[in-house]
Formats: structure tokens, sequence, C-alpha cells
């Protein structure tokens, strides 16, 4: 087929069933374009939109976003997930501010030299915030493209993926290619769907190669699976006399770095031990409530919350920041993980049923 054809089908489909109310998109500033893609990594619109909102009214700038605290950061971002793309937007907001005096690249190498920000995100900020033309590769245009050209194999497989730039790269129009790639992305998200695609609406229908040997859903392939492993945590809900309750800061890299959870300890047999470290107490008195699991992309972790409440805290070790009391009922700035949100949530209700 040729390349006109392709685009020219994509660009006519979006200008009438496109998205075009979308917040990035009244205002579609570098800064706010880039904030939403990361936002959308893994994320589904309608889940990103409030979020979004939320964001620009706290970071409406760069400068905003540079000089606020990791804390307030992952704050706004509780609830998202996969929390390494807010250390990393506030990282790279930092290094702009301070290396770059406060101006967004508008070169795509250097764009991609930023922490958390790779080809096809870059393509994508600098196309649809400046009109440039750059390929993208995110999850719904590798579907549309391997469906349409019947591109074997799993995506995540380097041939594989090499094969989806050169065409992403062959198919992307040098004007229109803001239009161009929101539609890909569009189509991918609302007409070519993982499950139940609507190829009765898609503008490449005709085109498609897995639509004409009726194997659409052999394509893209699957990644291969896995039995994921399972591991285990209690996680320690320490309250003192007014019901607040005690959080640790968690290490700035790895599963929620730098968020704010509470202690933990392997089993319940560990939990005397830490409180007599932790808590200068012999003989800890504990409730366990019942286990739940949270699962991860690499491992399932099953949490049993274990509520220890104490008469006093004179003798509780405090001896750094990384530690905080943090009174369930007010609504304080700090980034929670969403399993300890719940749980903080569950024990603001137990505790309003005991007090009733």
């Amino acid at each position: 087929m040729e390349k006109r054809d392709f685009s020219e089908r994509v660009i006519r489909w979006f200008s009438a069933h496109g998205r075009k109310d979308l917040p990035w998109q009244q205002e579609s500033t570098p800064y706010r374009v880039w904030v939403s893609e990361i936002m959308l990594q893994q994320t589904q619109v309608v889940t990103v939109i409030p979020y979004f909102q939320r964001f620009m009214a706290r970071f409406p700038d760069l400068q905003a976003l540079a000089e606020a605290s990791q804390d307030e950061v992952l704050h706004y971002w509780s609830g998202l997930g996969y929390y390494a793309r807010a250390r990393n937007l506030h990282k790279a907001a930092k290094i702009i501010v301070e290396e770059q005096q406060g101006v967004f690249p508008d070169e795509i190498e250097r764009l991609c030299e930023l922490p958390g920000i790779g080809r096809s995100t870059a393509g994508a900020v600098l196309s649809l915030a400046l009109g440039q033309s750059h390929p993208i590769l995110d999850g719904n245009v590798k579907r549309v493209l391997a469906r349409c050209f019947a591109i074997d194999g799993w995506p995540g497989q380097s041939a594989v993926l090499s094969r989806l730039w050169a065409l992403s790269e062959g198919l992307t129009p040098e004007s229109s290619a803001r239009a161009y790639n929101q539609a890909m992305m569009d189509l991918g998200a609302g007409v070519c769907t993982r499950r139940n695609p609507n190829c009765q609406e898609c503008p490449l229908q005709n085109l498609c190669k897995a639509y004409a040997q009726d194997e659409l859903h052999a394509y893209p392939e699957s990644k291969p699976k896995k039995q994921l492993p399972v591991k285990s945590v209690c996680m320690l809900l320490v309250t003192d006399p007014s019901g607040a309750v005690l959080l640790e800061k968690r290490p700035p890299a790895g599963i929620w770095g730098g968020l704010w959870s509470f202690p933990e300890c392997e089993s319940l047999e560990g939990i005397e031990a830490w409180s007599r470290r932790n808590l200068a107490i012999e003989n800890c008195h504990f409730t366990a409530w019942e286990t739940r699991r949270h699962s991860f992309s690499h491992y399932h972790l099953d949490i049993m919350p274990v509520q220890i409440a104490l008469k006093n805290i004179a003798s509780c070790v405090m001896d750094d920041a990384g530690r905080v009391w943090y009174n369930t009922g007010n609504s304080e700035q700090r980034g929670l993980a969403a399993p300890v949100a719940r749980i903080l949530n569950e024990l603001n209700e137990r505790t309003k049923g005991v007090s009733a």
C-alpha cells in the first residue's frame, strides 16, 4: 500500500471521529502534553483525566513542578501506579529548569536524554505539541500496525519491535503528523481494540491483512506467559492513643520508591522482635487482619495488615525524618501507594466503628 493512502485514510477518519476535547488538547503546550503522555503510559485515558486536571491545577508549569518536593509530587500521583514515572517527571523538570533555563527541549535527541522519556514519548510530545514529524509506537499503535501488516511475533522482541518502528517511521507523514499520530492512538484505543475490535468502523479495514485472514486476535502476539511468584509481608499498623498511624518512607528506588508506607515484617513471628527494637515493648499485643493480594507486573504480593494499638508513644523510636505519625482524619499531602491508602481508609472506618 502507498504511504500517502494509508496516512490520508487515518487523518480523514480522525477529522470525523477522533478525540479532540481531551484536557491536554485544549492548551497543547509541550509541558502539558509531556505530563499527559507520561501519565498515559500503561494507564487508560478515562483514569488519567482527573489526575491530569488535579496535577495541572497544582503544577501548572515546569517551574512549579521543579520547585515542589518529591513528597508533594507523589501525593498528586498517588493511585496512578508505576511511581517511577512521577519520580522521573520530577527529576526531568528540575533538569530543564536548572540546566536548560526552563526551556522545554524541542529536539528529539535532547528530549530523549531526560529521565523517563523514550523515543515514542518524545515523538508524541513534539508532534502533538509542536507539529513536528516523528514516528510513535505506543501499545495502541503497535496493535494497529501489527494487525494491518500481519506482523508475527511478540512486540517486546527486538526484531519485531524494529519492524514496527520501521513501519511507523515510513508511514508517518511529513505534514499533518499531529493529526496522524493522535489518530493512530485513537484508532488503537477505540476501534482496533485488544478484544472485540470494531472493524466496520476502521478506515484501514480493506488494507488490513489480519482482517483479510480472519485472524485479528492472532496479532499482535501476546507476551509469553509465565507464572508470577508470590511474596508475602505483614504491614504493621501502629497507632498512637489519638489514632494516628506510624508511616515510614520507602527507599527512593524499587517498589513504591519514595512513597510512605507501613513498617513491615516478613511474618507474624517477627513482630515481637520488631516491637522490642522499635517500640521498646515486650509481649506486644496485635490484631491480624485478613490477607489481601496486590499484583505487580512481575509478582503478586500478599499483604496481611497487623494492627498494634499503643497506649503511649514515649518509647517509640522516631530518630529520623523517615518516620511520621500520620493522622488519618487529615488530608496530609504525602505520597501513598494505592494499597496503603486503602488500608488507611479501612483503619479509619474500623476506628469509627469501635468509637461509635
